[in-house]
């Protein structure tokens, strides 16, 4: 088994990661506070063209596949968890029209999200009622003649104040059974009867904002359907497996940094005349956590074979997600520790990264979802 990256994956991979430490890293508590320079970042890595990594460049993409993707948002994360995300749901909303988008659509709204235009993009699929049970959304879209009217609201929006443009579920046939009846719609941010609700507060991920989009008789063009009527639903399913590999990149990113922090401090840090680091119990603790770390790199980019194959990458995503983001929390936990009391103040980012390594269990599906999506496919139920 060759797992050797390509000459275009290691540059894409060393580009992530220069601009990581180099502009993320130092920015990443200011940009918490500063949202002009967080879209100025977000604006370079347009510019690097990391907001179409897996979209054909006809459309303004890098069409560099799922790999590099993983590898960027990995690096991307290790600077910043909320341009991580960003990066991440952006990228999944461009693969989304690609995928299908007719060819109006695609070339008039993926060039917008590459080149920067639109900030970021917004995946509209949760709501109240409907979260780690996305069938059961109650958002509809009705026909009006040349026109649809949207009313409804979807929860918990990665960049809905940034975004450019949405891709949004609504229920088009309330006659059909659950999971059914279901169509897809391209919703421009700036198109009446759209409201964003000010932005969560949230534990972390503070930069990336949360909100609430509410649609009140928000009417939008026939045309602005996406794909077949009422087959949506299958849509945002396979999609939320592809995210998964996006977030357990992320995670993966997010322990890496955290670790690669503590092991720093331990060598410089003494205790009894020595570097802490000497001792055999912390020795072992930062052996056990990048192990298990590279476990995960290695189901994250197995996932990401999978899918840039062709292969099902169904269970493979829900596992990369699942260790990736336990694990990540797992280092992050072993990182405070060995920074003992300093680990725990923020004047150091170890307790940054485990605010932000804390939601990566439950956003794109929480780690008991995948565990259940896991053993259906194992004992062949469901």
């Amino acid at each position: 088994m060759n797992l050797s990256l390509t000459e275009e994956q290691l540059l894409i991979q060393s580009t992530a990661r220069d601009f990581s430490s180099a502009v993320l890293a130092p920015a990443a508590e200011k940009v918490e506070r500063d949202r002009t320079l967080f879209l100025e970042n977000l604006k370079s890595l347009s510019e690097l063209g990391f907001m179409g990594l897996n979209v054909n460049s006809k459309y303004g993409g890098t069409a560099a596949g799922v790999i590099a993707f993983s590898l960027a948002i990995t690096e991307v994360a290790r600077g910043c968890a909320s341009t991580a995300v960003t990066l991440s749901v952006s990228n999944m909303v461009a693969e989304i029209i690609e995928a299908i988008g007719n060819e109006e659509q695609r070339m008039h709204y993926i060039p917008k999200l590459c080149d920067g235009t639109y900030p970021a993009a917004g995946f509209c699929l949760t709501e109240a009622g409907a979260g780690s049970d996305p069938a059961a959304m109650r958002t509809s879209a009705v026909r009006d003649g040349d026109e649809w009217i949207l009313n409804g609201s979807k929860l918990y929006i990665t960049s809905a104040e940034y975004a450019g443009i949405f891709v949004v579920w609504a229920v088009t046939d309330k006659s059909a059974r659950k999971g059914k009846g279901i169509s897809c719609f391209l919703v421009e941010a700036d198109t009446p009867g759209i409201l964003i609700s000010k932005a969560e507060r949230k534990l972390g991920q503070h930069a990336s904002s949360t909100n609430e989009v509410v649609f009140d008789d928000c009417r939008i063009p026939a045309s602005a359907l996406m794909g077949a009527e009422n087959q949506g639903f299958r849509v945002a399913v396979g999609e939320l497996t592809g995210g998964r590999i996006g977030i357990a990149s992320l995670a993966l990113g997010l322990g890496l940094a955290a670790m690669d922090y503590a092991t720093e401090f331990v060598q410089q840090r003494k205790q009894f005349d020595k570097a802490i680091s000497e001792f055999q119990g912390i020795q072992w603790m930062i052996a056990d956590a990048y192990t298990e770390l590279e476990a995960a790199r290695l189901l994250v980019m197995n996932a990401a074979y999978c899918k840039e194959s062709g292969q099902d990458y169904t269970v493979p995503a829900s596992m990369a997600k699942l260790y990736a983001s336990e694990k990540a929390m797992d280092a992050c936990n072993t990182a405070i520790q060995l920074l003992g009391g300093a680990g725990y103040l923020q004047d150091h980012p170890t307790e940054r990264y485990m605010r932000d390594a804390r939601i990566t269990t439950i956003y794109e599906g929480t780690s008991q979802i995948q565990k259940v999506i896991i053993a259906k496919t194992i004992l062949s139920v469901g």
